[in-house]
């Protein structure tokens, strides 16, 4: 592996560490909750949350193939398919997702969510990510 392959994949690896988890508890922690009171919303947080574990799973596998790639230079022709196959997976899953956010769910949180709870939430994933949002924000006290 050259060198700036190795630091792609580092980078790749760290973002997804990162990422993920902060994605996953801006929706189940944040959102999710204050939008559980909306009937119609029920069955698009299940299914959100459905992926949320399933790219979880993935991002295990990914994450472990990739520090024994950094570690010992190369993976087995099996691991080199298992990898492919969770990258695989996760693509198809994060363009499902995405587009279940953008046509379904925040349409809905905008229209179901008060203005007050709506910046409650954008502060609470500001918060997670360690951004100053003015005075109400954790950061900003």
């Amino acid at each position: 592996m050259q060198a700036d392959e190795r630091s792609a994949l580092e980078t790749a690896l760290m973002y997804f560490r990162n990422a993920a988890p902060k994605h996953t508890a801006d929706e189940e922690d944040s959102l999710f909750p204050r939008l559980r009171a909306a009937e119609s919303a029920v069955e698009c947080l299940d299914r959100l949350e459905g992926d949320h574990q399933a790219a979880s799973r993935d991002h295990e596998i990914v994450d472990s193939l990739g520090m024994q790639w950094l570690r010992d230079g190369t993976l087995t022709g099996e691991q080199t398919r298992e990898m492919r196959e969770a990258l695989e997976r996760l693509a198809g899953l994060y363009a499902r997702h995405i587009a279940i956010e953008d046509t379904e769910l925040f349409p809905l949180a905008s229209q179901v969510l008060p203005a007050d709870q709506l910046a409650e939430v954008g502060r609470e994933m500001a918060d997670r990510r360690g951004v100053a949002t003015g005075a109400g924000s954790k950061m900003g006290r």
